[in-house]
């Protein structure tokens, strides 16, 4: 018989998060796999189309069961996205009371808001089954730097919700080593917290074909591509003060971003008003299966954060698809991120906010020839397949899962 997975995801298909992924995979080794998630609005803050409050609330991804909870979309407004969180965890409360649906384990992947995971844990606590909490996102900590929420009373009881989430789950998984110090700094039994990090989807011998409108120009200007939500937490307003200095020299490099997020207009807004257009070129947000093209037909890719340390502790998704994908990468980030491009030696790295280095890193770019950067790309590549391979990381997922079911303690991995 079939093990049964019940997967607790705020978001989901259409919506372009790796555990998408991760759940295709599991009904290709055989699992069943059932999903409660939201409606798609990420990252946008609306419906997608043909969604809705009473439209498309159960369907079929990939032999996927997706069951789509009732919420608030979460807009561009502060109140919108609490409101957001909040609705979710309530039609989740109400969920799990009426719900007759009994899986084998519970598997809860935490991007923010960590809210979610109530819902894995009073499933687990309901069906007495075991549950796996994947950490992409440290709370409170990401509640107060990137949602600006100081107030005293406010952070203590989340982290009182954050202490009896990590309390009532079997395994904690953490996407990054800082992400797994962090975690066993609080919580009491540090043998239930393990190191498991993203993978890259696989794309690289099925590269999907990109639209003729929208593409990289093939021409002699230098190309930097950045996939992945343009947000503010990406630091990306270091672009165009970087554009305003290679115009001084009236050197030939292009940023195409491709994605969308709450920063992309005030973006453009930028360039216009700076007169850097010629710098940059807008992409919308692509299926994730044609990004590896858009990286392959550009010279290099950016990874940025804005200066933080929560985000010097994160391992964006986004790093190991550039590996994955063999392209050279430019850093303007700190931390983690830092670590694995200079271990890689497959890119150059300046400090976050820093317009002046990032500059003089493009440059040292430009003049590095075929062979340099072609070796930049073998070595990311390189260092994707040894560090986050996709079959091995996923074989390692599965001894967690059968150990679980078995009632043992799960294999704890160190591979850093």
């Amino acid at each position: 018989m079939k093990k049964h997975i019940l997967v607790i995801s705020q978001y989901f298909y259409p919506e372009q998060f790796r555990i998408n992924d991760i759940c295709t995979e599991w009904v290709k080794k055989g699992y069943k796999v059932t999903v409660v998630t939201g409606i798609p609005n990420y990252p946008e803050g609306n419906f997608f189309e043909g969604y809705g409050m009473f439209k498309k609330r159960k369907e079929t991804y990939n032999g996927i069961e997706i069951i789509r909870l009732p919420l608030i979309p979460r807009k561009k407004s502060p109140i919108f996205l609490a409101a957001n969180y909040a609705s979710f965890v309530l039609s989740g409360y109400l969920w799990k009371v009426l719900t007759k649906i009994k899986a084998d384990i519970v598997f809860t992947f935490e991007v923010s808001p960590m809210t979610q995971a109530l819902l894995g844990v009073w499933y687990s606590k309901k069906f007495k089954v075991p549950s796996i909490l994947y950490v992409q996102d440290l709370w409170p900590e990401n509640l107060k730097i990137v949602g600006g929420v100081n107030n005293p009373i406010i952070i203590k009881n989340i982290k009182k919700m954050v202490d009896y989430i990590y309390r009532n789950t079997n395994l904690i998984l953490a996407t990054s080593p800082s992400f797994k110090d962090h975690i066993e700094k609080n919580t009491t039994d540090i043998n239930r917290v393990s190191y498991w990090p993203q993978y890259a989807e696989e794309f690289e011998n099925n590269l999907h074909p990109i639209e003729n409108d929208v593409s990289i120009p093939k021409d002699d200007v230098f190309n930097i591509v950045f996939a992945g939500n343009v947000g503010y937490a990406q630091g990306l307003e270091i672009l165009p003060k970087a554009a305003l200095l290679l115009k001084e020299t009236n050197t030939k490099v292009r940023f195409n971003i491709i994605g969308d997020g709450r920063y992309k207009e005030e973006l453009i807004n930028i360039t216009k008003k700076e007169n850097i257009e010629n710098y940059f070129n807008f992409i919308d947000r692509q299926p994730a299966g044609r990004i590896p093209k858009f990286l392959t037909d550009s010279d290099v890719a950016f990874l940025s954060f804005a200066e933080n340390e929560l985000f010097n502790k994160t391992i964006p998704a986004k790093l190991q698809t550039y590996l994955a994908s063999a392209v050279p990468i430019l850093g303007s980030v700190s931390g983690e991120s830092k670590r694995i491009i200079l271990q890689a030696e497959c890119g150059i790295v300046s400090p976050p906010g820093d317009e002046n280095l990032l500059v003089k890193n493009i440059k040292k770019l430009l003049e590095y020839d075929d062979l340099k950067l072609k070796q930049m790309a073998e070595n990311s590549h390189k260092y994707g397949k040894k560090h986050f391979d996709k079959n091995h990381l996923l074989e390692e997922m599965d001894i967690y899962i059968q150990d679980l079911l078995g009632g043992e303690t799960c294999l704890k991995t160190e591979r850093y």
